[in-house]
C-alpha cells in the first residue's frame, strides 16, 4: 500500500435524518362524511451507522468527506399509513476503528469485527399520527405530532492496527526486513531512519498450516509520548496488539538503556501497555561473535524471554516464530479463560464470593 494512501485519522461530520411528521388527515368518504381520523405516523429518520470491513486497511475513502446525511424520514398518510423511515448511511470502516466525539474526545464506540455495526447519529423519531389522539371526548382531533429531529455533529475516527505482534524500536532497527523476511509483506526498507512512515502488515506462516499476524509500525524516538517524532500516531496502533516484540539492533552502544527507553514511552502513553506480553529480539546478530553475544545477553531482563536473529542471513528466525507461538499461544489461553469466567458471573449474576456468602 502506497504511503500517500494509508490515512488512519479523520475527522467527519455526520447528521442523522429527522423523523416525518404524523398526519392529521380526517377520513371523508362518499357515505362516511364523518370517518374521524385515519392519520398515519411518520418515518423514522435515517441513522448514520458504521460498519466493519475486514476488507479495508486504511479510511482513505474518507478522507474528501467532510459531510455525509442521513435521509429524513418521510410523514405520515390517510388510512393509517406509515410515512417510510429515511434512507441510512452506513459508513465502512477498517476492524480496529475507534469513533470519539470531536468536541469532548470521548469514546462513542469501537469496531472489532468485521461485520459490527454501531449507531452513531441516530435518526429522528417519527411523529404520531392523530389516529393515535382519539378519544371519547374528542373523537375528531385536528393535531398530530411533528417528527423530533435528527443529531449532528463532528467525529473523529481514529484506526489502530489489529495484529498479534506489533514490533517496537527504534527507526532503523531492523523491523520493516524482519516482517520482509518472514511474511509476504513488501514494506520499504532503507538505511536511514523514518523508512517507514505508515504500518504494514504480513501473515507470518508457522507450522501445521498455522499463522498469526504481524505487524511493522513507525519507529519510536525518545519523547514520542509527548509527540515527538511520529508520536502518538505510532503509539495508538500498539494498543491493539496482543504481544510486543522488542527489537534492538545487536550494533547499539547501550542495549539495555534503549530497551528500557522504549518500556519507558510505552509507558507514559499508556500504562495498560506494560501488560503485554513481551519478547525481545537483538536483530543483525550476525555481526556478534560468542563473546559480545554473552554480553548481551548478561544485561537483559531475565523474565522476558529473547532470542539473537538476523533476518538477511536467516538467523535464530524459526526460534523466534517458535517463541512467539507460544507466547500468544499462552495469552489466548488467558484470554478465554478471563471470557470463560466473565461470562459465568453473567449468568449467575453475582461473583462466588457474593455466592458463599449467601449461604453463610
Amino acid at each position: 500500500m502506497a504511503e500517500n494512501n494509508f490515512v488512519d485519522y479523520i475527522k467527519i461530520h455526520l447528521t442523522s435524518g429527522n423523523g416525518g411528521a404524523g398526519s392529521a388527515h380526517l377520513r371523508r368518504e362518499k357515505y362516511i362524511p364523518k370517518g374521524g381520523p385515519d392519520g398515519g405516523d411518520g418515518g423514522r429518520g435515517g441513522h448514520v451507522i458504521v460498519e466493519g470491513n475486514s476488507h479495508l486497511w486504511t479510511l482513505q475513502h474518507l478522507r474528501f468527506q467532510r459531510h455525509i446525511k442521513a435521509g429524513h424520514g418521510e410523514p405520515g398518510h390517510r388510512s393509517r399509513s406509515f410515512g417510510a423511515d429515511g434512507r441510512d448511511e452506513i459508513i465502512q470502516v477498517p476492524i480496529g476503528t475507534v469513533i470519539r466525539d470531536a468536541e469532548s474526545r470521548e469514546i462513542i464506540g469501537e469496531i472489532l469485527e468485521d461485520g459490527q455495526q454501531m449507531i452513531v447519529k441516530r435518526g429522528g423519531r417519527g411523529g404520531l399520527g392523530n389516529w393515535h389522539f382519539r378519544s371519547a371526548t374528542n373523537q375528531t382531533p385536528r393535531y398530530a405530532q411533528p417528527g423530533t429531529a435528527g443529531e449532528e455533529g463532528w467525529v473523529i475516527m481514529e484506526l489502530k492496527v489489529l495484529a498479534d505482534v506489533g514490533l517496537v524500536g527504534f527507526p532503523n532497527a531492523g523491523k520493516s526486513t524482519l516482517l520482509a523476511a518472514i511474511t509476504a509483506a513488501k514494506p520499504e526498507i532503507g538505511d536511514y531512519p523514518f523508512t517507514t512512515l505508515t504500518p504494514n502488515l504480513g501473515i507470518v506462516s508457522y507450522r501445521e498450516g498455522k499463522s498469526f499476524v504481524m505487524a511493522d509500525i513507525p519507529g519510536i524516538i525518545e519523547g514520542a509520548a509527548e509527540g515527538k517524532g511520529l508520536g502518538h500516531r505510532f503509539l495508538r496502533h500498539i494498543e491493539r496488539n496482543s504481544t510486543l516484540l522488542f527489537m534492538i539492533p545487536a550494533t547499539s552502544e547501550d542495549v539495555k538503556g534503549e530497551y528500557n527507553i522504549l518500556l519507558g514511552e510505552l509507558e507514559k502513553y499508556n500504562p495498560e501497555l506494560l501488560d503485554k506480553a513481551r519478547v525481545i529480539n537483538i536483530s543483525k546478530s550476525d555481526v556478534l561473535d560468542s563473546e559480545r553475544m554473552g554480553e548481551i545477553e548478561s544485561v537483559l531482563p531475565e523474565d522476558v524471554p529473547h532470542v539473537f536473529i538476523s533476518s538477511v542471513t536467516g538467523q535464530g528466525l524459526v526460534m523466534l516464530k517458535d517463541m512467539l507461538w507460544e507466547v500468544l499461544d499462552v495469552e489466548n489461553r488467558k484470554k478465554s479463560l478471563t471470557a470463560f469466567e466473565e461470562e459465568e458471573e453473567d449468568m449467575l449474576g453475582f461473583g462466588s464470593g457474593e455466592l458463599l456468602g449467601d449461604y453463610e
